[in-house]
C-alpha cells in the first residue's frame, strides 16, 4: 500500500513534535511493507529518501501567517495523489485543504492536531474551505478523547472521528554520557523544574516565570522562539537567578536535562496546545509533570495525582504550589514519576501509534 503524506514541513527538514509524529508513522509502516511519500514545502526543490520514506520538497513561493504556498505544489500533488492508495493530511494547514480540491479520488484521512485559535480574522475567511475539506475527508483523527469532545469542529463531524494518541520511539533517543551529564550539572545543577519546547505565546511561560519568582525554586527553560526576548527581559527585571534559559538544545542535551531534573513543567494555557509531545518525553524519562487543565490532550497525557499534578491555567500561584509540593515530597515525586513511565508504555509508544494508523489505513482501503 502506498501512502501520501501532505504537510507544510517534515522530519528531518525540521524537528518539531508533529514532524516526529509523521516520521514515526512512516518509519513504522515502512517496516510493515508500506510505501510512504511526504510532500512538503522548503527553501529549495529537492527529493531524497530518509528511513525508507521518499521526501519531496517543493520550493515555497510565499507565506501568510505561517501558511506557505507554491503554485508548483498543485501539479506535484495532483500527480502524486494518482500514484498513491491513501492520502494523509494534517490539520491545520489551509494549503493542504486547498490541495485536496485537486486530489484524485482516493481514500483520505486527516490528523487533526489543533483548532485554529489565534488567527480569528483569517479563520473567518478560511472557514468555507475548511468546511469543504472536513466534509470530504474520509476519517478525522483526534489525538485525545478530550480534544475530540471539546473541539467544535470535531463535534460537528463526530461520526467520522477516531482517537489515536501521539507516540514516540524510545530507540531514537541517544544514551547520555557521564561527561554530558557532568557538563550540564556544572551549568544548571540538578533537581530543577524543566521546560523543553518552542517559546510560543500559548506555552504560558510568563506564568512559569511568575511561579519561579513566588517559589524561588530552580527552573530551566530549554528552547527558542518568538517569546524569547520578553522572557529574558522579565528574568532580568525581576533578578530571577533561579531561572536559566539555555536556548535550543540537541537531543543528547535534552536527555541529560531530563535525567538531572526533578519534574517537567508544562504551563500551556490556551487550546492551541492540543497535546504536547514533550509531556510524553517526560514520561519516557519517568518524570512527574505539572500541567494546566485546558481541556485538551495535555490532560489525557498527564493524569492528576496519577502521573503528575494538573492546575488551573494562567495561575502562577497554583503552579508555584504544585512545584513546592513536589520539591518537599520526594515519595510523591517518585510515585508520580513511576506511574508516568507506566502510562507511557501503555499509551504512547511509537509501535502502538503506528499500529493504530496501519489499522485505519487498512479500513479505508
Amino acid at each position: 500500500m502506498k501512502i501520501l503524506h501532505v504537510y507544510r514541513t517534515c522530519y528531518p527538514e525540521t524537528k518539531g513534535g508533529l514532524e516526529q509524529a509523521i516520521r514515526y508513522i512512516c518509519k513504522g509502516s515502512t517496516d510493515n511493507g508500506y510505501k510512504n511519500t511526504i510532500l512538503t514545502l522548503g527553501d529549495e526543490d529537492k527529493e531524497y529518501e530518509f528511513e525508507g520514506t521518499r521526501i519531496i520538497v517543493v520550493k515555497k513561493q510565499w507565506e501568510v501567517s505561517s501558511n506557505g504556498f507554491s503554485l508548483k505544489l498543485i501539479n506535484k500533488f495532483r500527480t502524486l495523489s494518482q500514484e498513491h492508495d491513501v492520502i494523509h493530511y494534517q490539520y491545520p494547514w489551509p494549503t493542504g485543504d486547498l490541495l485536496s480540491l485537486f486530489a484524485a479520488k482516493k481514500p483520505t484521512l486527516v490528523s487533526y492536531q489543533s483548532d485554529i485559535v489565534k488567527q480569528k480574522l483569517l479563520k473567518l475567511i478560511y472557514r468555507p474551505l475548511e468546511l469543504i475539506f472536513l466534509s470530504k475527508v474520509g476519517r478525522i483523527v483526534a489525538s485525545s478523547p478530550q480534544y475530540a469532545a471539546s473541539s467544535i469542529n470535531l463535534q460537528q463531524f463526530s461520526e467520522k472521528v477516531d482517537v489515536i494518541p501521539l507516540g514516540i520511539d524510545e530507540s531514537t533517543y541517544p544514551e547520555v554520557t557521564q561527561e554530558k551529564l557532568e557538563e550540564w550539572r556544572a551549568t544548571v545543577g540538578e533537581g530543577f523544574f524543566l521546560f523543553v519546547g518552542v517559546l510560543r505565546y500559548y506555552k504560558g511561560l510568563q506564568y512559569l516565570l511568575e511561579a519561579a519568582k513566588i517559589s524561588g525554586l530552580p527552573v530551566v527553560i530549554a528552547g527558542d522562539g518568538p517569546e524569547k526576548g520578553a522572557l529574558k527581559q522579565y528574568i532580568q527585571e525581576n533578578n530571577l537567578a533561579n531561572v536559566k534559559m539555555v536556548g535550543f538544545i540537541d537531543e543528547d542535551d535534552k536527555v541529560a536535562l531530563h535525567r538531572l531534573s526533578k519534574a517537567f513543567v508544562f504551563p500551556s494555557h490556551l487550546r492551541s496546545e492540543a497535546f504536547g509531545i514533550s509531556l510524553v518525553e517526560a514520561q519516557l524519562f519517568s518524570k512527574p509533570i505539572i500541567s494546566c487543565d485546558i481541556g485538551t490532550g495535555s490532560s489525557f497525557v498527564n493524569m492528576h495525582d496519577v502521573t503528575g499534578i494538573t492546575v488551573e491555567a494562567a495561575n502562577p500561584h497554583a503552579l508555584s504550589e504544585a512545584m513546592c509540593l513536589l520539591h518537599k515530597d520526594k515519595d510523591l515525586t517518585d510515585r508520580l514519576g513511576s506511574s508516568a513511565r507506566q502510562r507511557f508504555e501503555e499509551y504512547f509508544t511509537s509501535k502502538r501509534y503506528t499500529d493504530n494508523y496501519i489499522k485505519l489505513y487498512q479500513s479505508l482501503v
